[in-house]
């Protein structure tokens, strides 16, 4: 790399260091790792290749990394009650497409939350791998409720027969019934699988049930609640090696050789970092104050007006749901991270809108809460979002596309130019400064 490549990157990282500390980062799947996480990664670790498991390695020179991968194993295998774990999937995408290449054939079929509910692009959606390679079907939240009516989804379950059957989700702001999944799963005898991937930090932190006990197989990446690398593991419980004696081993194969080659044993080594982390009593703390965080400003959202998917909240995350206000979810995310709040706009359930054009938003507390806020900052946090929507409530989407994307331009031409909003960015900027970021000066 030439020295004026170098200092353009580094000129780069300066300016997101400044973006980082400068506005309230709110995507529920975002946090910040520690800054031993991040030493880590760029560590001499990087320059190591080692395709293969621990003292089976298709290259030499791989003692120190076999330790590194086995501390890692051993760690989460002690935080999530688990007798088996493969710590290598570069993602958590990677790690379902692994899961589901090991224990199902094409002509099986799984099945999970349809995408607009809540669920992933890789539990099922057509467009998808999961979609294409595999049948799939889906279950619903309740109309009514925003909420999982276990009863409609043993219903659909019945119907359906899956081979496997999927828990966990990535928009769903309620508890998860493992033991209730369970019990449907039996009913067709099917696999149940949790992608806790959302949750994982709340689990090992006290505040959201453990699907150990109940479930086949976990996967749960390793960067939101649980505060590591982006990375991935995936865990077989005690239950799923009683069902399968060879399931481990048929996840180690598809992990590799079957879809990846060599593992990132920095990301390895980062992620045994943040399991140590994790394993402190302090880490039960901040688990803790992420649902606190959440459910203040929950209650501060629902005073102001605006309607939550579900009525509230369990966890990490909010999902705001602004057909009332008239408003596009991403004409309000991009109203908002002018204001200086980073959110994305999602889908509601039964959401009209296609997904590009959802109607509502999608809010999480975790790196709010790393940085050292509470309950009290929730409620400046809460107003600020209210004000901004305010301010551009009845920014409707239209239905055709030619003129979204002619009124998108247009509002994006005035949105970096609103008063209120650039006085609410200077507000934000002030407050933020207030609350470090780790592992940024």
């Amino acid at each position: 790399m030439t020295p004026f490549m170098a200092s353009k990157i580094f000129n780069l990282i300066k300016q997101e260091e400044k973006r980082q500390k400068q506005v309230l980062e709110m995507i529920a799947s975002e946090n910040y790792t520690s800054s031993d996480v991040m030493k880590v990664l760029g560590s001499v670790f990087t320059n190591k290749y080692s395709e293969g498991y621990p003292k089976r390695r298709y290259y030499q020179g791989n003692r120190v990394i076999d330790t590194v991968e086995i501390y890692a194993q051993e760690l989460a295998k002690k935080l999530f009650n688990v007798p088996f774990v493969n710590v290598q999937p570069y993602s958590g995408s990677p790690a379902n497409a692994a899961i589901f290449m090991a224990l199902l054939t094409p002509k099986q079929k799984l099945m999970g939350l349809s995408l607009d509910q809540g669920g992933h692009i890789t539990h099922g959606l057509k467009i998808g791998f999961s979609g294409k390679f595999f049948k799939t079907a889906h279950y619903n939240v309740s109309k009514k409720t925003g909420q999982l009516d276990y009863d409609e989804v043993e219903k659909d379950v019945l119907k359906a027969k899956p081979d496997l059957l999927i828990c966990g989700f990535t928009a769903y702001p309620r508890t998860i019934d493992f033991a209730r999944f369970r019990k449907i799963a039996d009913k067709v005898n099917c696999i149940l699988m949790a992608d806790v991937s959302h949750i994982a930090g709340l689990i090992v932190g006290g505040v959201h049930p453990s699907p150990a006990p109940y479930v086949d197989v976990i996967m749960t990446t390793t960067h939101k609640t649980l505060r590591g690398p982006r990375g991935a593991m995936i865990m077989v419980t005690e239950r799923g090696l009683k069902r399968d004696p060879e399931m481990g081993k048929k996840i180690d194969a598809a992990v590799f050789p079957g879809l990846q080659g060599g593992p990132h044993d920095n990301q390895t080594a980062a992620i045994a970092v943040a399991l140590e982390e994790a394993s402190k009593p302090e880490f039960k703390k901040y688990a803790s104050q992420i649902v606190k965080n959440a459910k203040k400003l929950a209650e501060v959202l629902t005073k102001n007006g605006l309607d939550l998917i579900s009525g509230g909240t369990d966890n990490h995350l909010l999902l705001v749901d602004l057909q009332k206000q008239k408003v596009s979810g991403k004409v309000a995310a991009e109203a908002l991270e002018v204001a200086g709040i980073v959110l994305n706009f999602s889908l509601v359930p039964y959401d009209p809108m296609p997904p590009f054009y959802s109607s509502g938003i999608r809010i999480g507390t975790p790196a709010l809460t790393t940085r050292g806020m509470k309950e009290q900052d929730m409620v400046k946090v809460g107003n600020w979002i209210c004000e901004v929507i305010k301010e551009v409530e009845g920014y409707t989407l239209p239905a055709d596309k030619q003129g979204r994307l002619e009124l998108l331009n247009q509002f994006r031409k005035e949105i970096v130019k609103n008063r209120k909003l650039l006085k609410i960015s200077k507000e934000i900027s002030s407050f933020a400064k207030k609350f470090p970021v780790p592992g940024v000066k």
